[in-house]
């Protein structure tokens, strides 16, 4: 009974996904599923648009460039650590297939794991274990140290021809914190240091759980001691998120540093070097009191982009965080303070709770991923359950009924889709094609029905503004500002002309 309601249920999904795509948000999603060499890439419309065959497994974790090629986490063969997600090495594939460039980062010391995130200068950053013995343990204020831990440590790899090199690479080790023994390294106050972690605040970390198994390490899983999993990139601020299962906490670090700042406390756009910037989910963790709003996992945080709802908020799949432990994708809105975050001495870092909540349709313990699209729409992977997409409603536009530990969407406008599917990958109008007279701006945008422009005047100045289709729903003459209130929530296209002189098109995105 239960592999026939499966069967139907997935069924259903099928046709919902054909029958609704006029509704979601239309682009692409990218993703492999964990052990398979092939990398697949959906449309709308539920039919594969490409696929990769590549060399070597995949951990799941895959990505989109500019020019067309993926980066993909590969299990490379003869790991000696091993544990959830499990990588070991970096892969750039080109669209037929072939590898351009590879990069082993394995050892007995230390291995790559988990997430990837592709960066807008071609290299890409990596997340890793290093292995420290229950003698540095102890040297460095740990607590009962009988065996192994693996700390985690960030890499960025530069492609170097065939192969890649190390540019810079931070390490939680260099900012660690302990109030436990006054004999030993790291020795201070705990909740006077919030940039530090508190080195004795995982005393237990099992198994991570989530597709591909527990933890690993010594220690019935223990190794893989902070568990983090998931790692995302703003370029305007160079700096880095991360998220770590085991402590229930988000992470931002300062990304501006050299390498020998990032082992210290001083240096980069912040000023503080490799320390903690800002960090959310469990305040016990540093010592503050305030309620832990990341109970248990936590996977896939990412910078909402410019231009869509809430931008510059940080997203993240909160496994246990909603009603009764429901999964749920949360957003916040960090205090950031030009390349830093305010907080309150002996308080924790605002906000007390979500800024923006998904409850998600279904739940999942392990890997997962979200997306905020530029329409509002939230797009939701649900690792061993599958992928949907809701309106700002709530309200489910699409389904596939694949279940890889994450997904990726993309947008029509992602240089690296028109490389692979032509010019106009998803049929859009070509006479709405953006361009940007820099001395025009519209604004707000999102927008909840007004936009305003400045920088142009309103003699012969014309407005046209077009669906996602193309159709003409609106014009305007000779002023400086227009109303789509009466529209529904969406991307529209603008159009703005001072007598035959196109000056400006532009996506607005409309929310209510």
């Amino acid at each position: 009974m239960k592999i026939i309601f499966q069967i139907t249920f997935f069924i259903s999904l099928f046709f919902l996904a054909i029958e609704s795509f006029a509704q979601s948000f239309n682009g692409y999603t990218l993703y492999a599923k964990q052990s398979s060499s092939t990398v697949y890439l959906i449309d709308e419309n539920a039919s594969i648009a490409k696929t990769w065959s590549c060399s070597g497994s995949s951990n799941y974790a895959v990505a989109l460039k500019d020019n067309g090629n993926i980066i993909r986490g590969v299990r490379n063969n003869g790991n000696a650590l091993n544990g959830a997600a499990i990588a070991g090495k970096v892969q750039e594939v080109d669209p037929t297939g072939a590898t351009v460039w590879e990069f082993v980062y394995s050892s007995s010391t230390y291995c790559t794991h988990h997430d990837i995130c592709a960066m807008p200068n071609g290299n890409v950053l990596l997340i890793a274990w290093e292995v420290k013995t229950p003698t540095e343990l102890t040297q460095a204020g740990y607590a009962n140290a009988t065996s192994d831990k693996w700390p985690p440590h960030i890499i960025e790899v530069q492609q170097n021809g065939t192969g890649g090199q190390i540019v810079w690479e931070w390490h939680m080790w260099d900012h660690m914190i302990q109030d436990h023994d006054p004999s030993k390294d790291n020795y201070g106050v705990v909740a006077n240091n919030p940039q530090l972690m508190d080195i004795n605040a995982i005393t237990s970390g099992g198994g991570g759980g989530g597709p591909g198994g527990g933890g690993g390490g010594p220690g019935g899983g223990n190794g893989d001691w902070f568990h983090v999993n998931g790692i995302d990139y703003n370029p305007t601020l160079d700096q880095i998120v991360f998220s770590a299962r085991h402590a229930h906490e988000i992470y931002v670090i300062d990304h501006s540093t050299t390498t020998v700042e990032a082992a210290g406390h001083t240096g980069g756009n912040s000023g503080k070097g490799g320390d903690l910037l800002y960090r959310w989910g469990n305040p016990s963790n540093y010592g503050a009191s305030g309620t832990q709003t990341i109970t248990n996992a936590v996977h896939d945080p990412r910078w909402i982009l410019p231009g869509r709802p809430n931008e510059g908020y940080i997203q993240f799949f909160n496994n246990s965080g909603g009603s009764g432990g429901s999964s749920v994708v949360d957003a916040i809105n960090p205090p950031l303070n030009g390349y830093t975050y305010t907080l309150t001495s002996g308080q924790a870092y605002s906000p007390s709770t979500q800024d923006w909540r998904h409850d998600c349709l279904a739940n999942s313990s392990g890997q997962s991923a979200s997306d905020r699209m530029s329409n509002g729409n939230t797009f939701v992977a649900l690792s061993n359950q599958y992928m949907y997409e809701v309106d700002s409603n709530g309200t489910q536009v699409w389904a596939y009924p694949d279940d890889p530990a994450k997904a990726f969407r993309y947008e029509c406008d992602h240089p690296g889709l028109a490389v692979l599917l032509g010019a106009n990958p998803c049929g859009l109008p070509t006479g709405v094609n953006e361009i940007d007279d820099t001395g025009i701006t519209l604004y707000p945008n999102p927008s909840t029905g007004v936009v305003t422009l400045d920088g142009v005047s309103e003699i012969n100045l014309s407005i046209a503004v077009f669906d996602l289709y193309g159709r003409l729903i609106s014009e305007y003459l000779n002023q400086s500002s227009f109303d789509l209130s009466a529209y529904p929530s969406g991307m529209y296209y603008v159009s703005i002309k001072q007598g035959d002189t196109n000056l400006i098109n532009k996506k607005v995105t409309l929310i209510k």
